[in-house]
């Protein structure tokens, strides 16, 4: 699992920041998914390391412009140059007839199948390696947030082990490799435990923007790996998060710090905190870490791989 950031300003692009969005990379699927799609996205992606052929899923949290006016660039350009076979799209009720909209009027026509999902608060998406779940945030208009969760697997399966106890190779190993009980021609039981190491837990992500402080943030960030939470403005503008229903940096602190989260990662930053203005983002980036210190502040183009536990658990020993 690897996150790439895309666009990490708010309201408005700066000359270093694109507006809101995030790509999900799953190499083992060769897969890309997409949360938010704001304006230039697509020339975000080009300049990445990322391919567009691989886009199947997008995921929308809300109908303001920084967060979808490059939605129809992107579906566009993937049917004229991009070879997507075909796109999901999951969002708020509203989404299906904007772009039914812009498709109309620009007549834009769609060479590969396009499924637009109008979501609730529950899970949302389901296959054999992943749930993705949404949940309400508090914002001005409808807003959700999305948590992408992998499913746990049995541990490796131990080839040696089995050599030793004479196992017959062939279709018993994947059984005892899916941790099932096989009996054997001479009788013997083997569980596919005695075989297997420890479970590995599945990878969790959560993404919570736009949103004020709420539980719903909190609830979907519950024990991620990584939170990514807006942070659009320092503490001492609280009254204005209020006022917009955005969150601070110290908001994004405490959704991790109640939710359990292992890291936060910020993003959605306002342009009023450019270098040489008074509070700039290193100060957000100093007051998120004293209410949570595993936090991270985004740029465009930073890329995060998501480890799996057991081996930030090994590393952590080798340390």
């Amino acid at each position: 699992m690897q996150i790439t950031f895309l666009g990490t300003s708010s309201g408005v692009p700066t000359r270093s920041r694109n507006v809101s969005s995030v790509a999900l990379r799953l190499p083992q699927r060769a897969e890309l998914w997409l949360f938010d799609c704001g304006e230039g996205t697509q020339h975000q992606i080009l300049r990445s390391e990322l391919k567009i052929s691989q886009l199947c899923r997008i995921f929308i949290t809300h109908m303001h412009g920084d967060h979808i006016f490059g939605l129809m660039g992107l579906l566009a350009t993937c049917g004229l140059a991009g070879n997507v076979e075909r796109i999901d799209i999951y969002g708020p009720p509203g989404l299906n007839e904007y772009i039914q909209a812009a498709s109309r009027y620009s007549h834009t026509h769609f060479s590969y199948p396009i499924k637009v999902h109008a979501i609730r608060p529950g899970i949302i998406y389901e296959d054999d390696d992943f749930i993705v779940s949404c949940g309400n945030l508090h914002h001005r208009i409808t807003a959700f947030g999305y948590r992408v969760a992998e499913k746990d697997r049995t541990g490796r399966f131990d080839i040696e082990k089995a050599k030793a106890l004479q196992i017959p190779s062939g279709p018993i190993y994947g059984q005892l490799k899916r941790g099932e009980t096989v009996t054997l021609e001479d009788g013997r039981v083997i569980h596919g435990s005695q075989l297997c190491g420890p479970t590995e837990i599945g990878r969790k992500i959560a993404y919570c923007t736009d949103t004020v402080f709420c539980d719903g943030a909190v609830e979907l960030a519950k024990d991620v790996d990584v939170l990514i939470h807006e942070a659009t403005f320092a503490h001492q503008d609280a009254d204005m998060a209020f006022q917009r229903l955005h969150s601070t940096s110290t908001m994004a602190a405490q959704t991790a710090l109640a939710a359990g989260a292992h890291r936060l990662i910020m993003t959605h930053f306002s342009p009023r905190y450019a270098p040489g203005n008074n509070l700039e983002l290193k100060d957000l980036l100093q007051e998120a870490r004293a209410i949570f210190k595993n936090t991270d502040m985004a740029y465009d183009f930073m890329v995060h791989e998501v480890p799996r536990r057991r081996e930030v658990e090994l590393t952590k020993v080798s340390v």
